[in-house]
């Protein structure tokens, strides 16, 4: 009798076994939330410095469209719409001063890209000497910390943000 009663008590501990208690359960939850906290703002700083990289790399792309757009349509000179450079919804089987389709990004000609608004605005001359390129964050908190600007001679200008929001030019990168 003795047997049966050990192995009967050894099949009801087995059975509570199964499974894991709510403290066990409520520490692996902490441990993720935890390791959440940690990586959350890096992942973060990650996702901004690659919307700022791409930003910067829009600009090239709209520079290299403009010097092409001004030799091809030297009495218009430099485009100053974004929407000029792209296919304005055609087909460009016959691109015109209005959709020259030099760029197939309709994120970037659109001025939408990557949490970055991009705008272009020509001198306002018959023909356009000069162009300003910027691109702003949509927010610098999440988005971007950093401004940039290009224009007709193929430099790019760094503006970080200050404390009241304003961008304002920096001698350097985008700061950490």
């Amino acid at each position: 009798m003795s047997r049966v009663s050990k192995s009967h008590v050894l099949s009801r501990c087995r059975k509570q076994a199964k499974g894991f208690s709510l403290v066990e359960v409520l520490v692996v939850v902490l441990i993720i939330l935890v390791i959440a906290a940690i990586s959350l703002p890096h992942f973060n700083r990650a996702r901004m410095m690659a919307n700022e990289a791409s930003a910067v790399a829009s600009i090239r792309a709209v520079q290299d469209a403009e010097a092409m757009y001004s030799s091809t349509y030297p009495q218009i000179g430099f485009a100053g719409r974004l929407s000029d450079l792209g296919s304005h919804g055609t087909d460009c089987k016959s691109p015109s001063k209005t959709n020259a389709c030099l760029i197939t990004d309709d994120l970037l000609v659109s001025g939408l890209k990557s949490g970055y608004t991009f705008d272009l605005v020509g001198d306002g001359n018959i023909p356009d000497h000069s162009y300003t390129l910027t691109a702003t964050p949509i927010s610098a908190d999440a988005t971007g910390r950093c401004a940039f600007v290009g224009d007709q001679t193929g430099q790019i200008q760094t503006l970080t943000s200050n404390k009241s929001g304003h961008f304002a030019a920096s001698g350097g990168g985008c700061g950490s």
